[in-house]
């Protein structure tokens, strides 16, 4: 298993969450669940064989990364499905999923199995998939809003639809949080310290920060307007902690660049 076989296994996955989002929306139960299950299932097992392949665990480069991303949101969302029964959050999180898989088919990046110093650590591994999956949380909340923020007139969102947006922040945030922690036990052992205002940790604490905001003006909050812009704003720090620091110059010295 290589990253050339991304192209067959992505094109599989992805018909097979096409199908099950159109699924979803023609309210076909059994059928969302069951092809978007198997697309999810076998994305996964590529994502293993590259593991195997590249003998590390694929998590050091942005396009590996973007696999779990995929992964965790095609989950995530259908989780979302089975248990709230909202067909749109299937549909929208399987296509952000399969939008991150075409960028990686489109942009493939070189994966070599050599890994410096600085990641051949026990906290490698977990910090790296709790924060994706956290980003995941994030983006599934952040879908969610935005669904809500388009549909809202002439329909104002119920409680129970702005509980599981809460709730995704919540969980996304508990994660985040634990990632972080995660990453300050990885940087003291790496680097010496558990902080040191990198730029990745700047904006990852302005991350942190922003949706911690969010959970706490929430409650006070009785206009949506207010409250779906600062959830989408909270999804544009994370955007630019995860990937969009790669473009300022003062990232170029980072030691988060690998």
């Amino acid at each position: 298993m290589n990253w050339d076989s991304l192209g067959m296994y992505a094109l599989f996955s992805g018909i097979c969450w096409l199908i099950g989002a159109y699924g979803a929306f023609r309210n076909h139960r059994k059928v969302a669940v069951g092809v978007t299950g198997l697309g999810s299932l076998v994305f996964f097992l590529f994502i293993v064989g590259l593991w195997l392949s590249l003998e590390r665990p694929p998590l050091r480069t942005m396009g590996e990364t973007r696999l779990w991303y995929s992964f965790f949101l095609s989950i995530i969302g259908l989780i979302l499905y089975v248990k709230c029964k909202y067909r749109w959050v299937l549909s929208f999180s399987t296509l952000m999923s399969l939008v991150f898989v075409i960028i990686n088919v489109m942009k493939p990046e070189i994966h070599s199995k050599t890994l410096m110093p600085a990641l051949q650590s026990a906290w490698f591994v977990p910090h790296v998939i709790v924060y994706m999956f956290s980003y995941a949380m994030m983006g599934a909340a952040t879908l969610t809003a935005l669904y809500l923020w388009f549909r809202k007139q002439p329909e104002e969102p119920t409680h129970e639809e702005l509980i599981v947006c809460d709730n995704l922040v919540r969980i996304g945030w508990a994660f985040l949080s634990l990632g972080m922690t995660m990453g300050a036990l990885w940087a003291k052992e790496a680097w010496g310290d558990y902080w040191t205002w990198d730029p990745k940790e700047t904006w990852a604490a302005a991350t942190w920060l922003g949706y911690l905001l969010y959970m706490h003006l929430r409650p006070h909050m009785k206009d949506h307007d207010y409250t779906f812009a600062l959830l989408i704003f909270n999804f544009i720090l994370l955007q630019m902690c995860w990937w969009g620091i790669n473009f300022l110059p003062a990232a170029q010295s980072s030691v988060h660049v690998y």
